[in-house]
């Protein structure tokens, strides 16, 4: 007979649970027969307490069984990625297909931009006709079709974890380094894929702000992924500055396309093709990461990566012609305000996290998962840090719709670049790479 309230005391005091005790927990709460209240002391418990390796994946892969699977034949190598979030973060548009069109099949699911962050699926919204809520059975017949595609969370996989996280988010546990990485590799299980690459975000624009607790992150992520025989690599990249040229969803598709033609900002596309090149090296296309670098830049130059996401958006019902004309198609917001340097330096900080504030109060960002968005809203970034800008020169450029909501994301806004005399040193954008 399971006892809640033993089940509970063992947490709180730091003694371990079994499996078996995790698997009746997770159980039970999905059938609703454990109130929240008590399942919210148990999260402040593991807040407070932890969870050992032991105890992390069982209850992973509790989490993982308590929906459907998506299975694919096991002489199949299917990767996938997963980012933790960031600001101008577009690169699953250009990684999918690189890793495609490179010969590896990507199983990717995706989800929805919330508070600063920006997420996948709004920003392939913004091609015309797009459908991004496949089917389980359409989405694994596109990947044996076209090697790939893109699809947002089913609520059929690990729909346990989507009640987790639900009262994560009202008990402020959101934090805890066991529950975050659960939640993302339950998913990453219950999604069919077989190999992982995780993205771990460190900066001011990102969830993770320090480089310590990013790499707790990365490594628990990979010894995770390992305990539950899933091969996996972690990356943490720089977040201070927003990634590439372009914030807003519709804005950053464009860039997406520039990149895939070859002419994208310096920093996507090195990011790109580095986490490319470890997916391809852990989904065997390659025999090590540098190889798997290499090819993804042939790729990447004979176009066939390009041709890849064509054939992706094409099989989802978009408008593949955003391709060649993305002018056409990807809608901009019809107003433009630009902050200009206000004295000769160079750019010291671009921060992050309050593009990502400004956005989501222009109205192309989410406060709650309900709201509805506006892909057009953009910030355009005219520099990097380390850049020299002269008096006058434009700093930021910002499209948006409404002048009310702008005096309300100016203060962000004018926030976001600082200027010194002297030249910053440079941050890697790659900061670590975390193997198994």
């Amino acid at each position: 007979m399971f006892d809640i309230l033993r089940f509970l005391e063992d947490k709180r005091d730091g003694r371990a649970h079994s499996p078996e005790e995790l698997k009746t927990f997770v159980e039970k709460f999905y059938q609703r027969s454990i109130p929240d209240y008590q399942v919210s002391a148990w999260l402040m418990a593991v807040f407070h307490q932890g969870l050992s390796q032991s105890e992390l994946r069982s209850f992973t892969e509790v989490l993982a069984s308590s929906g459907h699977k998506v299975e694919f034949p096991s002489d199949i190598k299917i990767v996938d990625k997963h980012s933790t979030g960031g600001v101008g973060d577009k690169t699953t548009l250009v990684v999918v297909p690189l890793v495609a069109a490179a010969g590896v099949s990507v199983a990717k699911l995706s989800g929805r931009g919330l508070s600063f962050t920006g997420g996948t699926v709004d920003k392939l919204e913004a091609i015309p006709g797009m459908n991004v809520h496949l089917s389980l059975e359409n989405f694994i017949e596109q990947i044996h079709h076209i090697g790939c595609a893109i699809s947002g969370h089913s609520l059929e996989l690990a729909p346990a974890e989507g009640l987790f996280y639900t009262l994560r988010d009202v008990t402020a546990t959101v934090p805890s380094l066991p529950l975050i990485a659960s939640s993302i590799v339950s998913k990453k299980l219950a999604g069919g894929a077989s190999r992982f690459v995780f993205d771990v975000k460190c900066g001011k624009g990102a969830f993770m702000t320090d480089l310590e607790e990013a790499r707790a992150l990365a490594q628990m992520l990979v010894s995770l992924s390992k305990s539950l025989r899933r091969e996996s690599m972690a990356l943490i990249t720089a977040m201070d500055q927003p990634l590439g040229r372009w914030v807003g969803n519709s804005m950053e598709v464009l860039e997406a396309i520039e990149t895939l033609h070859g002419r994208g900002p310096a920093d996507t596309e090195t990011l790109c093709l580095h986490l490319a090149g470890a997916m391809l090296y852990l989904g065997g296309g390659a025999e090590t990461f540098a190889e798997g670098l290499c090819q993804c830049k042939k790729v990447l130059k004979n176009g066939a990566a390009l041709q890849k996401f064509k054939e992706l958006i094409q099989a989802q019902g978009g408008e593949a012609a955003v391709c060649d004309t993305p002018e056409l198609f990807l809608k901009r917001a019809p107003f433009e305000y630009v902050i200009a340097a206000d004295r000769d330096g160079y750019l010291n900080s671009i921060d992050a996290r309050q593009v990502g504030e400004g956005i989501k109060r222009l109205g192309g960002g989410r406060a709650t998962k309900e709201d509805i968005i506006d892909l057009s809203i953009a910030i355009e970034i005219c520099g990097k840090i380390g850049d020299f800008a002269k008096k006058g020169t434009s700093l930021l450029k910002i499209y948006y719709s409404e002048e009310g909501k702008l005096e309300q994301a100016l203060p962000f806004f004018q926030q976001v670049v600082s200027i010194s005399q002297k030249k910053p040193v440079p941050q890697k954008l790659i900061m670590e790479i975390v193997n198994a």
